[in-house]
């Protein structure tokens, strides 16, 4: 069996196996990362031989760091990034070279259109209907999207929305709202098979998938990283954020926003962002700990576009593609049944 795992910003692991009586067997790490000792790769390969096929990546990780001798560097992969190989070997997980991806790009559509996109899109590539694709948003209003567990009233001032433009709408992923001005964000969605994340803990998942957007905004000259659970950040402050959608079928959703301009006014206006919550960060100015990207790259909104979609269309030889008059319809019915509505909206008041 063989296994890979790029470690988000750092090095790619490599791993082959056997399994031979319900235990790990004839087991081998490879790389390109750097580890000191040399003969820390034969102490890691002997931890790793003989455990239970059924050990986890946490137990596989435990395994290792305890086999480590005193001092050992490991530069560019973990303990943990041992065991999602070891995990994604077992499962025959795909590498994103082995995926047939496709690179969306059209028409502004209005933010319920998005959503409903996001899942139609989502359902038709677990259900093997469509090619994983990357999606570029745009759309036709301001809005407000707020995360599918989050409170209305918690986060949204009506009156501060009503006086900006801004429409509010629920997506079916958690984490939080999502402010879209007018020309002001970057945000894309990746569909892809559950496959693509085999072995890989919720949160590895994240800074796995959005490794590639790391890649192209270093590219830009922005010093871009991952800060766990779901943050895209620089030295200067957020640039952005993650959420994720896993659906019974085997297709996973995950997309982010990233912030291009910004207006702390407008912000602190429309969403009720907790004093709580901002004492947690270490600041007292949700625009302070903001840092948007027409700032640090000094490129406009089309040309940062561009840059994202010819690194993901390099990286892993995605080619461009199209959303069908049929996906179109189907989605256009998802906003009239599901979220256009005051059901969806208010599911949790």
């Amino acid at each position: 069996m063989h296994g890979e795992y790029k470690v988000p910003g750092g090095k790619l692991v490599v791993v082959d196996l056997d399994v031979v009586d319900g235990h790990l067997s004839d087991f081998h790490l490879a790389g390109d990362f750097f580890l000191e000792p040399d003969t820390a790769l034969d102490d890691i390969d002997a931890a790793v031989n003989g455990l239970p096929v059924e050990t986890d990546a946490t137990g596989i990780a435990a395994a290792v760091r305890g086999a480590l001798p005193e001092g050992a560097q490991l530069l560019g992969f973990t303990p943990e990034a041992v065991g999602t190989a070891v995990r994604r070997a077992l499962v025959t997980a795909p590498g994103w070279r082995d995926v047939d991806w496709e690179i969306v790009h059209e028409h502004p559509v209005s933010p319920h259109m998005n959503l409903a996109l996001d899942e139609v899109l989502t359902t038709r590539v677990g259900d093997g209907r469509r090619r994983p694709t990357l999606r570029l948003w745009e759309w036709d209003q301001s809005a407000v999207i707020i995360g599918s567990f989050q409170s209305v009233r918690n986060e949204v001032d009506p009156e501060g929305a009503k006086r900006h433009g801004y429409d509010v709408v629920r997506r079916i992923s958690g984490g939080g709202a999502m402010l879209m001005g007018a020309d002001a964000i970057v945000t894309y969605s990746l569909y892809v098979p559950a496959a693509l994340v085999a072995g890989m803990t919720f949160a590895d998942s994240y800074a796995f998938l959005d490794d590639w957007v790391l890649q192209a905004l270093r590219g830009m000259g922005v010093e871009a990283t991952y800060q766990p659970l779901n943050d895209i950040a620089s030295p200067q402050g957020k640039i952005g954020g993650a959420a994720q959608k896993r659906l019974a079928n085997g297709g996973v959703l995950h997309h982010a926003t990233l912030s291009y301009d910004m207006d702390g006014e407008v912000l602190t206006d429309v969403l009720r962002i907790g004093r709580e919550k901002l004492s947690d960060k270490g600041t007292v100015s949700a625009a302070k700990r903001v840092d948007p990207l027409r700032r640090q790259t000094g490129l406009s909104r089309a040309e940062i576009l561009e840059r994202l979609t010819a690194t993901f269309a390099s990286l892993y030889g995605a080619e461009p593609g199209s959303i069908s008059d049929d996906e179109y319809a189907e989605a256009e019915a998802l906003v009239a049944s599901k979220f256009a509505t005051d059901a969806w909206l208010h599911r949790v008041p």
